[in-house]
């Protein structure tokens, strides 16, 4: 009875645990398969911080085969495939990414560690903790792995690997060369820019200690905003210290701007503009791939004749946008911006935007960048002058379809 009543209990711990972690898993290597660029570039921050970016070029390949690894073993835990093998790769992922979220939290090289990518943002400590919790319910999922429900049988649960395998490995391959499928970011289409630049009403100041100094007969002392003598006259301030000690709510967008070659600013100018303006986002000219020029010479044409605007914002140097303007022949203005920012706009390089009165109408990757048979009519009367219908429900709902199908199909098979 004591055994029965045992395994009883450690089948219902088990079945929670591998519950908690697959769903982490899935969640967190869907969210990064939908953005591998995302990734790529939150690998390249660890890169640069431990100074090995020589080996950047392996942000990519590695961007997508955790999240192809971690979203196979999430589904495999789900499903309980290869019980004893998925237990030990999820305990041993977990004895990998525990220690190395304590670093980031306790030295905080980067702001966040990009687990779930731009889907949902969490602190260093956050993500430790949570790491805590799954490596402990990983423990206990690799100790009684045996108690864990089967859901195929020994000769389906290879081709469970396939299907998943390559259900999300497509999903990140397309989302590479085009743009993500779900954006996450706060430069979606249909998101007004302006309005996200603005702090949101009730949001939570930023919280600083101000130390006040004063002097009295040579002797300095520091006082607090409470206590300091606001009514002693000999007593002569000599300066102010203030110290952040929490940080208040930030808008979602705090750092686009648009400034021309000469200097000036013209973010304002740009988002309050009535009419249709076309982004080129090309964060570095030097890297930029340059096989789809000449559709981006017809949107320039296209914009000229219409009477829109058309700029290309860069991070690169001058001497970068003069040697793209040689190569390429480009006649349109180039204006400066932040890198992080460009790469946060249009995971391509180059990528193309088009917006109207501050809000996202549309973007494009390079390979898919508009060519002269789309440019025939005015944008008023085109549909890429409209947002198209958020139909990310739908998509999700389409992707779920594509992995559980073949999934429902193989188990009827016996």
């Amino acid at each position: 009875m004591k055994t029965k009543k045992t395994k009883r209990y450690q089948k219902i711990v088990v079945e929670i645990c591998r519950t908690i972690v697959g769903l982490v898993f899935v969640f967190s290597g869907f969210v990064k398969a939908v953005d591998p660029w995302g990734f790529a570039y939150k690998i390249g921050e660890y890169l640069a911080v431990w100074d090995v970016s020589h080996v950047s070029f392996l942000a990519i390949p590695v961007s997508i085969g955790i999240s192809v690894a971690e979203f196979t073993l999430g589904v495999c835990l789900l499903l309980g495939v290869y019980r004893k093998v998925v237990s030990w790769l999820v305990f041993l992922f977990m004895c990998v990414m525990t220690p190395l979220t304590l670093y980031l939290a306790v030295f905080d090289p980067v702001t966040d560690c990009g687990c779930f990518g731009d889907a949902l943002v969490i602190t260093n400590w956050q993500t430790f903790f949570k790491n805590t919790i799954l490596i402990i319910a990983a423990f206990f999922v690799l100790l009684w792995y045996k108690q864990m429900v089967r859901l195929y049988s020994r000769k389906q649960r290879s081709w469970v690997v396939v299907i998943v395998g390559i259900f999300i490995l497509s999903i990140s391959i397309y989302c590479y060369r085009y743009l993500p499928i779900l954006d996450f970011r706060p430069y979606k289409i249909g998101n007004n820019i302006p309005e996200l630049m603005q702090i949101p009403e009730g949001a939570k100041p930023d919280v600083y200690k101000t130390t006040l100094i004063y002097e009295k007969e040579g002797v300095q002392q520091n006082f607090t905003m409470e206590n300091y003598p606001r009514e002693d006259s000999e007593w002569v301030f000599v300066n102010s210290i203030n110290v952040l000690i929490e940080k208040g709510d930030e808008p979602r967008i705090h750092d686009f701007t648009i400034e021309t070659e000469a200097g000036d600013d013209i973010t304002d100018e740009v988002l309050t503009d009535s009419g249709y303006t076309f982004l080129l986002i090309a964060h570095k000219l030097e890297e930029a791939n340059d096989a789809n020029i000449a559709n981006i010479h017809s949107v320039y044409n296209y914009a000229l004749k219409n009477g829109y605007r058309f700029l290309c914002l860069t991070a690169s140097l001058p001497v970068r946008i003069d040697k793209w303007r040689e190569s390429t022949g480009a006649k349109y203005p180039f204006c400066t911006t932040d890198d992080v920012t460009l790469k946060t706009i249009v995971r391509s390089n180059p990528g193309l935007m088009l917006i109207k009165d501050g809000v996202v109408i549309n973007k494009w990757s390079h390979r898919r960048i508009p060519s002269n048979i789309d440019l025939q009519v005015r944008l008023e009367n085109s549909h890429m002058g409209v947002p198209p219908t958020n139909h990310d429900v739908q998509k999700v709902v389409i992707l779920a379809l594509l992995v559980i199908v073949p999934l429902l199909i193989l188990k009827r098979r016996k």
